[in-house]
């Protein structure tokens, strides 16, 4: 490799970081056993009524869950509502205590 092609290289991949381009963290294999980890926190979480952290697109939502509609949506609530559908797609996170 010369070193006209190493910095092209290197060049290509610094804008590709910099410009924000992502790269779909969650293969599809993975993606069954996230939706798994996902349904063994919400069943914690309506089980022992502990409350969750639901972490959407940058934003923290502090919630009890209640119930999964169908197999992409669950429906939280908190103290200021009574009744919160969020689609499972927009999490990033979920958290427990």
């Amino acid at each position: 490799m010369t070193i006209k092609q190493s910095i092209w290289i290197f060049t290509v991949g610094a804008l590709l970081m910099l410009s924000g381009i992502r790269v779909p963290r969650v293969a599809a294999q993975d993606a069954k056993s996230l939706s798994q980890a996902y349904q063994e926190i919400f069943e914690r979480s309506a089980k022992e009524k502990k409350g969750l952290n639901i972490y959407v697109r940058g934003q923290s939502i502090g919630a009890v869950f209640a119930k999964m509609i169908g197999n992409d949506a669950i429906e939280v609530r908190n103290q200021t509502y009574g009744r919160i559908v969020i689609r499972l797609d927009s999490i990033d996170a979920v958290a427990i205590n």
